[in-house]
C-alpha cells in the first residue's frame, strides 16, 4: 500500500498530490502563472503534515519530468530530489506528455483506435508532442514540431487524433484534417499523475536521484511537419 508524493510543475500550474494505493488522499493546485518558488514548498509540507497525521510514512516522490518550461521544471525536479534525499525514498519521474494523455483518457469515452496527441506550447507555432494509442505505446516519439496545415497528415488521414495541452489551441485552426478533435483546457496536474507513479512503483521503476535530470524544453529539436531539421 504505498504512499506516493506527487509534485506538477512543468507548465503554468503547480500542484502537489498525496496518494495511498492508488487514491488521492491530499492535494494542492495554483493556476496562478509561474508561482511555484512561492507555492511549491508550501504544498509540499501540507502533504507531508497531512501525511504524518495519519501515521504514513512516505515511500516515494514522484515529479512531472518534461518536456516543460525550464523554469518550473528545474524547481520540481529539485524539489523532489531534496525530498528523496531527505526521506530516503526513491524517486519516480513521469513523462508530461503521458500525464496529459492520461488525464484526457480517464475522463472520457474513446474508441479503441483513437489516438492522443498531447502538446506542449512553445514560441510560435512550436509545440511538443508525442501521439500515444490507448495502451499510451508511442506513435509518434516526443519532438518538436513546427505545425502548419500539413502536420500529422499521414496519421491523420487513416485515424481519429485528439488534441489537446496548451500548445493545442493555437493549432485548432491550422490543423483541418477532418479526423482532427481539439479537447479544450487540459494541464497537467499532479492528481492526474497518480496512476503512472503507481505503476512505476510496482514495476520499481526508479531514477538516480543523483543524476536524474528532466526533460527540458531546448534539449528537442524543432523539425519540420516533413521531420527534416531546421
Amino acid at each position: 500500500m504505498p504512499t506516493i508524493l506527487n509534485l506538477e510543475t512543468s507548465t503554468t500550474v503547480c500542484s502537489v498530490a498525496l496518494s495511498r494505493d492508488g487514491g488521492v488522499e491530499f492535494h494542492k493546485e495554483a493556476y496562478e502563472g509561474l508561482s511555484h518558488a512561492k507555492n511549491l514548498a508550501v504544498f509540499v509540507e501540507e502533504a507531508l503534515s497531512f501525511a504524518k497525521a495519519k501515521g504514513w510514512n512516505i515511500d516515494a516522490v514522484a515529479v512531472s519530468c518534461g518536456p516543460g518550461s525550464y523554469t518550473g521544471l528545474r524547481i520540481g525536479v529539485s524539489q523532489a530530489k531534496g525530498l528523496c534525499f531527505g526521506l530516503n525514498v526513491p524517486l519516480i519521474a513521469i513523462n508530461t506528455l503521458q500525464l496529459l494523455t492520461c488525464s484526457v483518457m480517464f475522463k472520457g469515452s474513446f474508441a479503441e483506435n483513437a489516438l492522443f496527441c498531447p502538446m506542449i506550447d512553445a514560441r510560435r507555432m512550436e509545440v511538443y508532442s508525442a501521439i500515444y494509442d490507448m495502451a499510451l505505446n508511442e506513435v509518434k516519439k516526443i519532438s518538436a514540431d513546427i505545425i502548419d496545415e500539413n502536420s500529422y497528415a499521414d496519421i491523420l488521414d487513416n485515424n481519429i487524433v485528439y488534441f489537446f495541452g496548451d500548445g493545442a489551441a493555437k493549432c485548432e485552426s491550422v490543423i483541418n484534417n477532418h479526423n482532427a478533435r481539439f479537447i479544450q483546457s487540459v494541464l497537467p496536474v499532479a492528481v492526474d499523475m497518480v496512476a503512472l507513479a503507481e505503476m512505476a512503483f510496482r514495476k520499481q521503476d526508479f531514477k538516480d536521484v543523483a543524476y536524474f535530470e528532466p526533460f527540458y524544453l531546448k534539449e528537442f529539436v524543432a523539425t519540420t511537419p516533413k521531420n527534416k531539421v531546421l
